[in-house]
């Protein structure tokens, strides 16, 4: 049995990413991802993944989220773009991450809600509250956190 294929960290990925709220803005719908030895209870990561060669920012995030969770974007405008520098595990990786908002349709379910992995690996997916201060897991990419009140403002 082989486990899932690891990921080459030796050079700078381009991702996009999603802030997806959800009906009443409250919420957004983010990854949960499994521990690592940094965060050994998981950490929550939002929707989206990498840019391929020859692929737009704008391109790429609508054909992840319809891989992932089958749905698409509505209202898609982006907000940011960040550089995010990390360790998963021990291994340094660095990203140029372009933060878009827009709304899912159809919008995950309040729970139990899962997206699908290029690999085929499900991962479940949740609604994390836009005032997080409570929220015990950490979420990526950091320099979101300062991105999140202006995407309130776009999604109202």
């Amino acid at each position: 049995m082989s486990g899932p294929v690891p990921v080459d960290r030796s050079f700078i990925r381009v991702k996009a990413l999603l802030i997806a709220p959800n009906d009443d803005r409250s919420a957004h719908a983010v990854s949960l991802n499994l521990p690592t030895a940094e965060h050994p209870a998981g950490y929550h990561r939002l929707i989206g993944g990498g840019v391929e060669l020859g692929e737009t920012h704008r391109d790429a995030i609508i054909r992840e989220v319809d891989e992932e969770l089958g749905a698409t974007i509505h209202d898609l405008e982006l907000l940011a773009t960040v550089e995010n520098i990390f360790r998963i595990d021990g291994v340094l990786g660095h990203e140029v991450v372009f933060v878009h908002t827009g709304r899912l349709d159809p919008q995950p379910a309040a729970s139990g809600a899962t997206l699908t992995e290029s690999d085929g690996s499900a991962v479940p997916v949740m609604w994390r509250p836009y005032d997080d201060v409570e929220e015990p897991l950490p979420l990526f990419p950091n320099a979101v956190r300062s991105i999140l009140s202006r995407a309130m403002v776009v999604d109202r």
